[in-house]
């Protein structure tokens, strides 16, 4: 009825509650939104507290990001970078992608340490290293269409943009699900599983 989206909304209750420049608040305000407003698909203080706490363990200086949306998830891990790392974000929707740029700059983060990339994730992924200059990435963070995530660890694989030891962190994968990507994951050899429970967000 108001001829605006669900994330111009939010957006707009950022900008009239959040304070500009603090990540934290940009977040509990996300989440106020969320709880009391209207439900939006992002991580959520559950399992962001499972991001931060890989983060904090891992501590990537080269972080990439599929499914940017509303920017929560990406003002999330840029707040838990070391000093000099650098976030790579990837959006395919371009309105999602508007948004989410306005919400990473409130929260105080320059192109310098959050690249925003707007296109389709199988698009994107193989020029990373030419276009964007990312040698590989320490920490992934899968939070885009669950159908996608086989096919972008496997191009991630093929173009050799995974550092050794690299930690992929998938969200959603019982539910709604990811079968093929976990099966995988589980029985290819290359990588230690573990499946961190939580409920879903809000």
């Amino acid at each position: 009825l108001t001829g605006t989206s669900r994330e111009q909304r939010a957006f707009q209750y950022l900008l009239m509650h959040a304070i500009p420049g603090d990540p934290h608040h940009i977040l509990q305000t996300f989440d106020q939104w969320c709880y009391h407003c209207e439900h939006l698909s992002c991580v959520g203080p559950d399992k962001g507290r499972i991001v931060e706490r890989v983060l904090s363990e891992r501590a990537p200086l080269r972080v990439l990001e599929l499914g940017t949306y509303c920017g929560y998830g990406t003002v999330l891990l840029a707040q838990g970078l070391p000093p000099g790392a650098h976030l790579y974000t990837i959006e395919g929707d371009p309105r999602h992608a508007a948004v989410a740029e306005k919400v990473i700059r409130l929260a105080g983060f320059s192109e310098q340490t959050v690249e925003l990339i707007v296109g389709p994730s199988e698009e994107v992924i193989p020029r990373l290293r030419e276009k964007h200059g990312l040698m590989n990435a320490d920490l992934v963070f899968m939070d885009h269409w669950k159908r996608c995530y086989l096919r972008d660890l496997q191009l991630l694989e093929s173009h050799q943009l995974l550092a050794e030891g690299a930690t992929i962190l998938a969200d959603n994968v019982l539910f709604p699900g990811a079968p093929h990507f976990l099966q995988y994951a589980k029985t290819c050899g290359k990588y230690h599983c573990k499946v961190h429970r939580a409920k879903l967000e809000y």
